[in-house]
């Protein structure tokens, strides 16, 4: 079994990618996302981070959020919304033998991917890569086109143009 190291850095800001289980034609995340925004909410009214950039995607999500100065626990956070959503949703999903004897949901994959955010330079690549996202799967022709997606807070903050990476040209960089 591989080693699995996460960093834990108490006030760090981390880049994650969360999957469904199901990946293959299944849009359970944008079909419920309110859902997933309320859960979102409850956990951090009760322990808080801040959101710098998500998108929801149909079976995945990415998102670039920071923990509070002393506090180190994403993998609690995740595992509050993770379960959250699942409790939310009537159990359709079909579930391996292993899953149902563990009293599990068939609905998240069981791990994530998680990055800590090293520097500017890797912040704005990370922020760039959540927000372009929905144009990289060719879910929409501009980036302002997907509604479930930080941009159009970060445009109204004057963080990005509203027509930043409107075609397929990747690479526009953040702006400052």
């Amino acid at each position: 079994m591989p080693d699995y190291r996460r960093a834990w850095h108490p006030g760090g800001t981390y880049f994650f990618t969360v999957n469904l289980l199901q990946r293959h034609a299944n849009d359970l995340l944008t079909q419920h996302v309110d859902v997933l925004r309320e859960v979102v909410r409850s956990v951090r009214k009760r322990h808080p981070f801040r959101i710098h950039g998500w998108v929801v995607l149909p079976d995945h999500l990415h998102c670039v959020i920071e923990l509070p100065p002393q506090d180190a626990d994403f993998a609690m956070r995740w595992r509050l919304i993770k379960m959250g959503f699942s409790k939310a949703l009537p159990r359709t999903e079909r579930l391996s033998k292993v899953r149902a004897a563990r009293g599990e949901r068939g609905i998240w994959q069981r791990r994530y991917w998680e990055h800590l955010i090293r520097d500017e330079a890797d912040f704005r690549a990370h922020m760039d890569y959540v927000h372009i996202n929905p144009l990289k799967h060719g879910l929409v022709k501009r980036v302002a086109d997907w509604p479930y997606s930080t941009f159009h807070r970060l445009v109204a903050e004057d963080v990005y143009p509203r027509d930043w990476a409107g075609g397929n040209e990747w690479g526009v960089g953040y702006v400052d």
